[in-house]
Parts: structure tokens; sequence; C-alpha cells
């Protein structure tokens, strides 16, 4: 992971210098930082960085306001200057003033329509968003209800799913004859979530895996780039996936005694879980004078889940996620993962990142985040505050807080670990690992560079309550 910047350096005073539009002089900054005698390599890596990241925050901003409206227009084509400036003013559409230009985030117009009702029914065709099936209650939730309760596990309905990742990059991105080396994610073995994880194939065949128990794990791989075309990594698995619901009792609930196993979990870690003013004057007022554990976490779940979500910046341009969500008023799920670890972590209450790809039986697969709160006596459970509460069931409303449907795979149990074997340059997603990481010599390719698509078929249906994990 690239280095923070340490308070009072040069690559702080650039990092400050960009979060404040700034480009210019952090530029300069860096420039004049990076000449002088006797630099260390992190200090320079940290220094280059900063520059990369404004490289990279100009790529997800392009649009100026002329832009942002045609967009708009595209769905609403009698849009008027007076709505524009009502919703730009409100913050509905996401922008920075950079060196005195103010540019619109590229995904800013479609996202409008996720944050402003008012937005949505000036639409010209009213289409649905392209959300995953199982974000609204449907009869894969109250099959995995019912059998948990009649076997008592809360592990059910397994099924066994093969899948194939592939990452292409792009013709000529890198010289013909230059070796590529890439790092596609594959699944960890969860006892009771996902099993039996076998590698089926790759492309090429000279590879390497880092461990089961390493908390981002992928496969490793190498290619020669041909002059003309396209290079193609590929990677097969299998692997047994379950339903899981614990079906949280909360009069069972109590204070978990912070062991050293648990103390990581309830602490901050910069820069991403900080608990800021902010942070605590929002705790505060979200849980009020509750002291069960089960019940501060469904308040804060229930809170983040009214944060709308909306597609969001790159991960690796933003100084503190958690903070930023808690701000922008909206997030994906990866930002509203880390806002609501950050709250209950700041309430004694340990949680923790997973992350992956989900699936349907249809044509709909996504890379998701969600992650796990520890409640005894329960343990560790599952919790996806972006799928957020059930509606249309009150038994079934807070699945989301202690279960978990079997239509995704975990590639990560933490965010930001490093890779094995190590990338030699800073990565594209320096949080995540779900999409892959390509890196040649002469540096890393950022994702403009090159594409990931998932394929799947089931090899085993679910074989309901007499294979339920015990």
């Amino acid at each position: 992971m690239p280095p923070s910047p340490t308070r009072g350096t040069p690559a702080a005073r650039a990092s400050q210098q960009i979060d404040t539009g700034h480009f210019k002089d952090a530029e300069a900054t860096i420039t004049t930082a990076l000449a002088q005698p006797g630099l260390e390599p992190a200090q320079q890596q940290t220094l280059l960085f900063q520059r990369e990241r404004m490289r990279r925050i100009l790529l997800d901003f392009k649009l100026d306001t002329a832009a942002a409206k045609a967009r708009l227009q595209k769905q609403i084509p009698d849009l008027t200057d007076a709505e524009f400036a009502r919703w730009d003013a409100a913050g509905l559409l996401e922008k920075q003033v950079i060196d005195g230009r103010t540019l619109y985030f590229n995904r800013a117009p479609a996202n409008l329509f996720r944050l402003s009702a008012e937005a949505r029914a000036r639409r010209k065709e009213q289409t649905p968003f392209n959300d995953g099936p199982n974000e609204v209650l449907n009869d894969h939730h109250r099959a995995i209800r019912a059998a948990a309760a009649r076997t008592g596990s809360s592990s059910v309905l397994p099924m066994r799913e093969e899948v194939t990742q592939t990452l292409t990059v792009r013709a000529d991105a890198v010289p013909a004859g230059e070796t590529l080396r890439a790092w596609l994610p594959f699944p960890r073995e969860i006892s009771g979530q996902q099993e039996n994880v076998q590698l089926v194939a790759h492309v090429p065949e000279a590879f390497a895996t880092k461990p089961s128990d390493t908390l981002q794990r992928t496969v490793y791989l190498e290619q020669t780039a041909v002059a003309g075309k396209p290079t193609v990594f590929s990677v097969t698995w299998q692997a047994t996936l379950y339903g899981r619901d614990f079906n949280i009792d909360p009069s069972k609930v109590v204070r978990t005694s912070i062991t050293p196993e648990l103390k990581p979990f309830v602490e901050e870690r910069a820069p991403h879980i900080l608990f800021t003013e902010a942070m605590r004057a929002y705790s505060k007022k979200v849980v009020g004078n509750e002291t069960n554990p089960y019940r501060i976490a469904q308040k804060l779940f229930a809170a983040v889940d009214t944060i709308p979500w909306a597609g969001a910046r790159e991960y690796s341009t933003i100084p503190n996620i958690s903070d930023y969500t808690l701000h922008a008023g909206h997030g994906d799920c990866g930002e509203q993962t880390l806002l609501l670890m950050t709250l209950l972590r700041l309430n004694g209450i340990p949680a923790r990142w997973q992350s992956g790809w989900m699936f349907s039986d249809g044509t709909y697969n996504n890379i998701h985040d969600w992650g796990q709160v520890y409640l005894a006596p329960y343990g560790w459970v599952p919790v996806d505050v972006t799928f957020g509460r059930l509606n249309g069931d009150k038994q079934l409303e807070y699945f989301y807080l202690g279960g978990l449907d079997a239509y995704r795979v975990a590639f990560n149990d933490d965010f930001s670990q490093a890779f094995v074997p190590a990338k030699t340059f800073p990565r594209s997603e320096t949080v995540d690992s779900q999409r892959g990481e390509v890196e040649w010599k002469g540096g890393n390719l950022y994702f403009d560079q090159w594409d990931y698509d998932f394929s799947w078929h089931r090899v085993e249906p679910s074989r309901g309550d007499a294979t339920a994990h015990r």
C-alpha cells in the first residue's frame, strides 16, 4: 500500500493541497521535494503517489458544467438551468473545484437519479435501476430462514458454483516482449460460508496462489505482451457456498469481552477508520442511551442504511473513506461498510471487513463489499448495510444484520493488505481486491488500460436441509 503522508512533511502538504483543489501548487510541492538530495525511498514513493492521485482524480472528474448538463438532458430533455442549479446547490451533483475549474464526477449525472426523487420523476423514461435481486426480500431469504430454523444450523442450503474471471490488458498497453504481472482475486476458505475451494484452470499455465489464511487472497500470473494483441489472464475455480442466518435474539446478546484477538477490531485504523469529532457526534445522535450491543448495532445499521447508494469515485483518491461517506450523503457498498465499521468500533463493538463478488441465477453480477460484526454469544456474524433492511416482513427486516445470501463469494477478510508476491508499484485499488491488478517494469496499469469480467454456472444445486453445515 502507498505510505500515508506523515504530518508536517512535503507529502502531507501536497495531500492537503490536492484535497483543497490546488493541484498546481501540489505539483510544485512534489517537484521541489523530489529534487531534494538524500530523499529516502519511502518518502519518494509517498510523493509520487500523491502525483498519481491527482491523475486519478482528473480521470474521475472530467465533466464541466455544460457536459454535466448535457448528460442530464439525455434523460431530462427539458432540464432547466434553475433545476440544475437547485440540485447542484443541494450537493446532489458531486464536484470538485480544481485550480479554479469546476469539474463534476463522471457518474454524478447518473447518481442524481438515485439521490433525488424529484430528479427521478423528471426522467423521460422511468427505467428501473439495475440492482441485484437479493437487495429486496425474496424466496431465497425466506428459504434460508426456514432451513436455519429447521436444522438449528446457521449455514444452510449449500450450492456449488464454478466461476471464471478474466482480466484483459488492452493491446499495446505495454511494449511487445515486456512481462505483464497480474494478480487475480481468489476465494478464501471460510468455514460455514464458503468451503472446498478448488482451482480448476488458469491462463497462463505458470501461477502462484496465496495461502487461504491470507486476508486478501490472489492468484499470481505472468505473461509476455504481444504487439497488436490484448493480453488475457484468467482463473477458474469452484466453491461450495452457504446461505447464513443467525436469527439473533437481542435479549441474549451481551457486551463482548475484548480479548487480544478482538482488540484490533475495536480500534482506529488510519486512514479510513478514525474516530473524528464528527463521527462521535453522529454516533451519539444515533445511539442515544442504548446499551444493548445488538440494539446499538441495529440503530447504526438502520442509520447508515438511510444513506443512499451511489456510484463511487476510486477509493485510492479518498483520504478517509468513512469520513467522506458521512459528509457526502451517499456512498457505495465499501464506503457504507467502512462508515458502519467505524461507528461500531467507536461503540466498542468489534467489526471487520469482507468483500468479493455477487451473482444471480440470471445475468446480474457485480463486485461487492460487506462486513462482519462480533456479537456475544453468537460470535462473528455477517452484516450487509448496503442491502440493508428488507421491507415486507418484520421477521426478516434485519436479515442482513446476522444473515447472508448464498449468492456471493468472499475474496477478502480485510482491506489494504499487501499482495504475495509483492507488487512493485502502488495498486490501482489500494483498499479492495476484486477486479485484479496488473503492472510491468514501467509501472502500474490503471483501470483505464484493462478490463475484467466474470462468467459462472451452477455445478451442484442447493441440496436442502440434509446437508446443512453443522
